[in-house]
């Protein structure tokens, strides 16, 4: 079955850098585009970042271009998100989405606080 597990998340201080996981299995992941969504606390869930399958296109929410970076290795069956220049707003619950048959994984928690 589809499977995605997020990991890398925690606390880090504002201007700070962490870097997401995200493996996926049980589907062909380097045909399909991948995605990153956040949740923030009393929010609804808002894009961040999608790759293409061979990760030669991405494309970002406003509110991360320039500070975040999606990539992916399908040798790995992984995608990623640098994020870097941290900031409070972007406290969130990550989750990562295959657009096909609409999975999800079940979500790794960014803190960003002094």
């Amino acid at each position: 079955q589809v499977q995605l597990v997020e990991s890398g998340g925690g606390l880090v201080q504002p201007g700070g850098s962490l870097r997401l996981s995200c493996a996926a299995s049980g589907f062909a992941f380097s045909r399909e585009t991948m995605m990153w969504y956040r949740q923030a606390p009393g929010k609804g869930r808002e894009f961040v970042a999608t790759i293409t399958s061979a990760g030669g296109s991405t494309n970002y929410a406003a509110s991360v271009k320039g500070r975040f970076t999606i990539s992916r290795d399908n040798a790995k069956n992984t995608v990623y998100l640098q994020m870097t220049s941290l900031k409070p707003e972007d406290t969130a619950v990550y989750y990562c989405r295959r657009l096909i048959g609409d999975y999800w994984g079940q979500g790794t928690q960014v803190t960003v606080s002094s």
